[in-house]
């Protein structure tokens, strides 16, 4: 979670920038820092209950429902108040299109409709098709998997028991509804969230240098979505690894603190250039780093491969 941390640090520092000449965004750009801050405890127990237990329960589903919640909320502020404000700021205008990509990262991650990653897959929702490998295509409320010749007689049991006082399905024409649905409308969210964050990507090379820790988590979040929900591992290891080696050739001067944040980026990269890579790959990739800085004099570009960070960094 070190991009959200990196996210919060500037939204506090930012707020409290503006705070004498915009009240207005200052206040809002404080209500989306708290709202961040309780969202990103949500999504660390979201992790640690996928990873735990895969099995749905009511206490996942209700995490599930406030995690949406929060990042709608967290999307009407940042839409409405800050968005439209931020023409004449550098950071806070790269920040807001980055905390716009991050909040529809999180939709494709809970509510995409189809599903592309498992974080919300336990949410029963009905979904028609599913571009995670081992998804179900079609589940009914619970009862199992729903097959394209049972609708009929799925409608008519409803029917039947509306008839007799029983539960009544619902009306004709509007199927079966996600708990979801209420909070945000179901949709496929992934199309958006990639346009975001490629437009977050392009401001922040435009306006920020290589070695700045906000652009730097534009890009470690965008590397992340890349692997967890467009599913092309080799696109984010790429990211990861040309992030880093603007890292290395930035000249610009920074401060402790944003050294700091570059440190934990730049070893969040680094474990990102290896995700999806057997250990046999990773072996021959030392070895092959290993063979080319003996013969050569390119000892840093060895290390923008290997995603290490040279002396100093950590």
């Amino acid at each position: 979670m070190a991009s959200s941390e990196v996210d919060q640090k500037f939204l506090g520092k930012l707020a409290k920038a503006v705070e004498n000449d915009n009240p207005l965004l200052a206040s809002v750009l404080f209500k989306i820092l708290g709202l961040s801050i309780n969202l990103s405890e949500q999504l660390i127990s979201a992790r640690k209950q996928r990873r735990q237990d895969a099995a749905q329960t009511e206490a996942s589903l209700d995490l599930t429902l406030h995690i949406i919640w929060l990042s709608r909320e967290g999307l009407v502020l940042l839409q409405q108040y800050v968005l439209p404000m931020v023409g004449n700021y550098v950071e806070l205008k790269v920040l807001a299109y980055k905390l716009r990509a991050s909040f529809y990262h999180i939709f494709v991650l809970f509510h995409n409709t189809p599903p592309v990653s498992t974080m919300g897959m336990n949410t029963p929702e009905s979904q028609t098709t599913s571009t995670v490998p081992g998804l179900p295509t079609r589940v009914d409320k619970g009862k199992g998997v729903a097959r394209d010749g049972d609708e009929d007689t799925i409608q008519n049991r409803q029917h039947v028991r509306g008839a007799d006082g029983g539960p009544v399905g619902p009306p004709p024409g509007f199927g079966p509804t996600p708990p979801s649905a209420f909070l945000l409308k179901p949709g496929d969210y992934l199309p958006e969230a990639h346009q975001y964050f490629r437009e977050a990507v392009q401001l922040a090379e435009e306006l920020l240098w290589g070695s700045h820790s906000l652009r730097l988590s534009v890009k470690t979040e965008y590397a992340a979505f890349l692997y967890e929900c467009v599913h092309d591992a080799e696109a984010s290891r790429k990211l990861a690894k040309d992030t880093i080696a603007e890292v290395y050739e930035a000249t610009e001067g920074i401060d402790n603190d944003m050294f700091t944040d570059a440190c934990e980026l730049v070893t969040v990269l680094g474990k990102m250039m290896k995700r999806g890579l057997g250990s046999n790959t990773n072996t021959a990739l030392r070895s092959k780093a290993h063979g080319s800085s003996s013969g050569t004099e390119g000892t840093p570009q060895t290390e923008q491969a290997e995603g290490t960070a040279p002396p100093g960094m950590i």
